[in-house]
């Protein structure tokens, strides 16, 4: 009786430490998240995405690429990417809206074969899986009493 009462006291002392690194995780994402859709200015965006087009387009022709942008950043980047990449939309460059993203942008090739996710949740995305390991180490090394 006395060893299930230690093994259950172990077992919730695992399942404290597993809730508490499950939640400190959720709240980092949810930072994370945060920070990046705040990284994502229109000043931001109206610098990236003409470098990004000029960078693809030295390795592919402009009349197969697409940029998609939300909505809300492409009525108020429309005439700045216009003036930007006047030279590749004379090439066939397409530059549309994307209900499905909220922030950040994606640019692709015409047919779908490969593209380049830059939109805010997959950076964060990307953020978060290199800190979520990071954030499980430090749990687990405060859980065995190491700093």
């Amino acid at each position: 009786m006395e060893k299930a009462g230690e093994d259950a006291v172990a077992q919730a002392g695992r399942n404290m430490i597993l809730s508490f690194r499950d939640a400190l995780v959720a709240e980092l994402d949810k930072i994370i998240q945060a920070e990046t859709v705040k990284a994502y200015s229109p000043e931001l965006l109206s610098k990236l995405i003409p470098e990004t087009v000029r960078e693809w387009t030295k390795k592919t022709e402009a009349d197969d690429l697409t940029v998609l942008l939300s909505e809300n950043d492409l009525k108020k980047l429309q005439s700045e990417l216009t003036a930007a990449l006047k030279a590749e939309i004379g090439k066939g460059l397409e530059i549309k809206p994307d209900k499905t993203l909220a922030n950040g942008f994606r640019i692709g090739i015409r047919d779908g074969a490969a593209f380049y996710d830059y939109s805010a949740e997959s950076l964060a995305g990307l953020f978060a899986s290199y800190l979520n390991p990071r954030t499980a180490e430090l749990m687990k090394g405060a859980a065995e009493g190491k700093k």
